[in-house]
């Protein structure tokens, strides 16, 4: 079955309420309506349905509501049923609601000429040509049907009907993402907690769990419903009631969003197009009302392009909390209790970037030239900027993103960790690792010894950078170990075996951690821990603790001494062990945990004695 979400505006008492009911018989949602028929609720404030298709109306009854319920449903809209009465034509609320549908980017409208009984001809041709006129002004909004009704007449009420259930689906962009503001909250004896909302994008299964980001909540879907049925599966555009599981001390509000979580971060300020409607402005530093999805915030503006204030432009927004949006999504702005404009965000990531810079970016963003905008990024990012985000930030899944990445020229993908690099930064890795291997002739290094060292660089990259030295001839590749071409070493693993051993010797009781030794040497952290496990394996080196390998004779020694520390004063704790050896406290626990190993040494509390 197809679901379509129209939205419903007009002027007060222009008859928009009277035709929903004749449409759908439908009189108006209560909460306590809601209360009593349980979770099978009418999820729209009222629907129609034939044999293929659902209509699903999310009512706009005054200015409030409008901000309140319409932009809730506007990302998931496919169309907007806008009544206007054909004796009064069109009204000032008429007209706000028609430029935030346009703002929106609604699409197509529907026009219901209201009260034809109470208008003769020439009054509804005249109706008719001035909402037209006026239309043609709006050029985000499209006239799918333009249907003179009146609720005494069935033959115009069917008219509208079949008008509403012919209706093409908005096709809609998904990043695959779900997203879901909550727009109703309630508990239901027996049932538990509650919420409607419409699935902005993205679907959700009974099996999995949502996410609110901003009260770092997790919940289990008990039951999923659209339109009164019991559902396994909620898609996009569909107006879904969820039954949650857990924290229901702490009831949804209004306003929260769902997601998935891990997806979606959340910013205290936003780059964003903002833009007006009518002769408003808005001055650059004032404070705003801000209505995305079900929520309403307080902002600072700040334009990006130097004015006192301006109709329209690049701006930001700063927010008290953190907002969790993401790119092109719809909001609108209002001032002193009026609707002023509205826009979209196009960055919902903060990033530190210049002025101009910024702007550049901004404009690519706004014009969806996402390849700008990647190369943009490549730029202003010479250490790689990452994917992982794609789906907040550009409105595209992985996949998607990494499709586009792979058409970018000049530019290197790691496809698996989700990294883009400008082509550039393969020379100046190349220049890095040269002065590696200079300063140390006889490095052993991979790339993932290399990583830890340059942590911004994958070890996909660090890869194809060391295998493109080898085919320079200045790197050779053995047992998965680079070394210096120039440099003869018979046998790898043998070589970093002695180096490691004559470090331990030569340090004798205060043994350096292995990753210290790994990075001083500038060799591979695998073969490093290859090679301890063999000297430990023979017996010449002995494991104190997780990090501590100390030569066999040098601990011998110290097990020498501290027998003889216990001989002497009758125990050896801390404190006696440090008088004779000022080293770290770290190796000092360490010695006197591994005389536990002995059967003639006893520990009480933190002493260790002789056993007599």
């Amino acid at each position: 079955m197809r679901h379509i979400i129209v939205g419903t505006a007009g002027h007060i008492d222009h008859g928009k309420t009277a035709l929903i009911e004749a449409l759908s018989g439908f009189k108006g949602d209560t909460l306590s309506e809601e209360k009593r028929r349980g979770i099978t609720i009418d999820l729209s404030f009222s629907n129609l349905q034939n044999r293929d298709t659902n209509v699903a109306f999310i009512d706009v009854p005054g200015h409030e509501k409008l901000l309140k319920n319409m932009i809730a449903g506007a990302f998931g809209f496919d169309a907007c049923m806008v009544v206007v009465d054909a004796n009064e034509g069109l009204m000032p609320q008429s007209i706000e609601h028609l430029e935030i549908l346009n703002l929106l980017k609604v699409g197509n409208i529907i026009i219901a000429l209201t009260k034809c009984d109470l208008a003769d001809e020439l009054r509804q041709k005249t109706a008719e040509k001035e909402i037209r006129e006026y239309l043609k002004t709006l050029p985000n909004l499209k006239i799918y049907d333009f249907i003179p009704v009146s609720i005494y007449d069935s033959n115009s009420i069917e008219k509208l009907k079949n008008s509403l259930f012919s209706l093409p689906l908005k096709k809609k962009k998904s990043s695959g993402l779900f997203r879901y503001y909550v727009d109703r909250s309630f508990s239901l004896a027996g049932v538990g907690q509650v919420v409607t909302g419409t699935v902005l994008d993205g679907e959700i299964k009974t099996t999995q769990r949502v996410f609110a980001p901003e009260l770092n909540s997790e919940f289990k879907i008990k039951n999923l419903q659209v339109h009164d049925r019991d559902v396994q599966t909620a898609s996009i555009s569909q107006r879904t009631a969820i039954n949650l599981q857990g924290n229901s001390k702490n009831p949804l509000k209004r306003g929260t969003l769902l997601c998935k979580k891990g997806f979606i971060k959340g910013f205290e300020s936003v780059d964003v197009w903002i833009e007006c409607i009518g002769s408003n402005e808005i001055k650059h530093n004032s404070t705003l009302h801000i209505f995305v999805g079900t929520k309403q915030v307080e902002a600072k503006i700040l334009f990006l392009q130097k004015c006192k204030s301006a109709k329209e432009g690049f701006a930001t927004l700063h927010f008290k909390q953190k907002l969790f949006l993401v790119h092109n999504e719809p909001f609108i702005v209002s001032s002193g209790g009026r609707t002023v404009g509205g826009g979209k965000v196009l960055n919902p990531i903060n990033d530190p970037l210049k002025k101009r810079v910024k702007l550049e970016l901004l404009k690519a963003l706004k014009d969806d030239a996402l390849s700008d905008v990647f190369s943009l990024l490549c730029s202003f990012h010479k250490r790689g900027f990452g994917l992982i985000s794609s789906n907040q930030r550009f409105g595209l899944d992985h996949k998607d993103a990494i499709n586009l990445a792979n058409k970018i020229p000049n530019v290197f993908v790691d496809e698996k960790n989700l990294v883009i690099y400008p082509s550039s930064i393969k020379e100046d890795l190349k220049d890095i690792i040269k002065n590696i291997y200079r300063k140390n002739e006889y490095a052993l290094l991979s790339a993932n010894s290399l990583n830890t060292k340059l942590k911004w660089a994958s070890n996909i990259l660090l890869q194809v950078v060391l295998d493109e030295l080898c085919i320079q001839e200045f790197l050779s590749l053995e047992n998965g170990i680079y070394k210096n071409t120039n440099i003869q070493i018979d046998n790898i693993d043998k070589h970093i075996e002695e180096t490691i051993y004559k470090i331990l010797q030569n340090s004798l009781h205060t043994p350096p951690a292995p990753y210290n030794i790994y990075d001083d040497l500038d060799i591979d952290r695998k073969a490093g821990d290859n090679a301890l496990k063999k000297l430990t394996k023979a017996k010449k080196v002995v494991r104190l603790a997780h990090n501590i390998f100390v030569d066999a004779n040098a601990l011998g020694k110290i097990v020498s001494s501290l027998r003889e520390i216990i001989s002497n004063e009758g125990f050896v704790d801390v404190l006696s062990f440090k008088k004779h050896f000022d080293i770290s406290r770290k190796y000092l626990v360490a010695y006197l945990d591994y005389l536990d190993n002995f059967d003639d040494i006893k520990k009480e509390d933190n002493r260790r004695y002789l056993v007599s």
